[in-house]
């Protein structure tokens, strides 16, 4: 009987352990987005291309650029009205992230963010889509 209950405690340990290691790398992405949506307000463009992935500082080779695009593409992050965290999926290496966003035009948006880790432990932004969100029936 006692071997039966501690097998139980030992279940029921590990499967809370496994629950709180997928929940770091979410709460790690979370924290990045919500730094750069912090520096995009701030008009910080160092700080916001810190966050940016190897691929996308390909792409964007320098924080400038990188700036000028997200303020022409993706001006609903770089102005949030206000934003909350919907669903995520750790997958391998990656981590997908939605926000939900108030755009300040009034609109609501979701932001799918792509976020993979990175050899020195740490995880970079590789892209975001956006999708405009369809409003509800008008009461």
């Amino acid at each position: 009987m006692v071997r039966i209950v501690c097998v139980a405690l030992w279940l029921a340990l590990s499967i809370g352990a496994g629950s709180a290691l997928a929940d770091e790398p979410v709460d790690t992405a979370q924290s990045i987005i919500r730094a750069q949506i912090k520096a995009f307000l701030e008009d910080d463009a160092e700080t916001a291309y810190s966050f940016a992935s190897p691929a996308i500082r390909t792409k964007f080779p320098d924080k400038i650029t990188f700036f000028d695009m997200v303020k022409r593409s993706y001006q609903h992050l770089y102005r949030p009205g206000n934003f909350a965290f919907g669903r995520s999926k750790v997958v391998g290496e990656e981590v997908f992230q939605e926000v939900l966003i108030s755009g300040s035009d009034g609109k609501d948006w979701t932001a799918i963010y792509d976020l993979v880790h990175q050899p020195d432990g740490s995880y970079k932004i590789n892209g975001v889509m956006m999708l405009q969100t369809a409003s509800g029936p008008q009461l």
